[in-house]
């Protein structure tokens, strides 16, 4: 697709920002896939875990309005700052770009057939795992994927898999170590009474704490942990709502994960629009996602805390 865009002299800092919504939007806001582990096995469990009744938490009424911050964000790139073309050298991408590929509409067929069974049933047992599963043996008893072929496959996607896994654990683990050694309620009173009883400062100050911790870690899976088991006794103490609380800590980790050099919401279309070499990591990337996104996220999360 990069020759494609490249004829068509998109500006490729528009694509980054296209792909890293794509990647962290859904998330954040849906309960499904990713979104189901990041909002309802790590941010409520969080939450819930800190002492807070999330019995009546709509997750993802907690987190529409970040999201929707989010969407204000990638218009304004679509429409305003990248809509002129932006002419990159095409020989360049020639030289990197010669895969031959053929397609036929059987293989194409398997592949949506492989797709939506994944999709069905990891909503309709409950379980990511199977519905995974699902797809990986539809694409292997058709042949499409040669079996020779599965088992590379298959480790590379372990592998993929167990580098996110062990950020969540090793985060959790982080977490666990802060509320041990009992610095987080030392923490949460200095902060309280640096805040006073302002609502309204101390929702903007756990976001901007947010967006740097994720920033520096570079994975939003991994903050929440963390975050959720500082803020939420600093939430509880400023009289926040459940729903607040679970909007502030979803947020807080959120930010940061679009503008972080070492997330891999940046780093995935860094790797494949600079195939070529003609796209930038900071300034056509991170640059970019950072300005877009965290930004509108952190007034709209702090709008949402303010009104939940």
């Amino acid at each position: 697709l990069l020759y494609v865009l490249t004829k068509l002299q998109l500006d490729r800092r528009l694509i980054a920002c296209v792909m890293t919504f794509g990647l962290i939007t859904p998330y954040m806001f849906l309960p499904v896939g990713f979104g189901n582990i990041f909002l309802n096995q790590i941010l409520l469990a969080n939450v819930a875990k800190s002492g807070v009744d999330i019995s009546q938490v709509n997750v993802t009424h907690a987190m529409g309005l970040p999201a929707l911050g989010m969407v204000v964000g990638l218009l304004v790139a679509v429409f305003v700052s990248y809509r002129k073309k932006r002419v990159y050298d095409l020989e360049k991408i020639e030289r990197v770009e010669q895969v031959a590929v053929q397609y036929n509409p059987l293989t194409l067929l398997v592949a949506g057939l492989a797709i939506a069974s994944a999709f069905i049933i990891q909503l309709w047992l409950d379980s990511m795992i199977i519905g995974a599963l699902a797809g990986f043996l539809i694409f292997s008893v058709s042949g499409i994927v040669r079996w020779r072929e599965t088992d590379d496959l298959f480790t590379e996607g372990m592998k993929m898999m167990a580098m996110i896994g062990f950020i969540m654990i090793a985060s959790s683990g982080f977490a666990e170590v802060l509320k041990a050694t009992g610095d987080v309620r030392s923490l949460v009173e200095a902060s309280a009474a640096f805040i006073g009883h302002s609502r309204g400062v101390g929702a903007l100050l756990m976001l901007l704490v947010g967006l740097l911790v994720t920033m520096g870690i570079g994975s939003s899976f991994s903050t929440v942990p963390i975050l959720a088991a500082i803020f939420v006794p600093l939430c509880v103490q400023l009289g926040f709502s459940p729903l607040a609380i679970v909007c502030i800590v979803g947020t807080a980790g959120a930010l940061g994960d679009a503008g972080s050099p070492a997330s891999d919401s940046t780093l995935g279309p860094t790797s494949g629009l600079n195939i070529d070499g003609q796209h930038h990591h900071i300034w056509d990337t991170v640059v970019p996602t950072f300005l877009h996104y965290n930004i509108p996220l952190l007034a709209f999360g702090w709008l949402a805390a303010m009104t939940l």
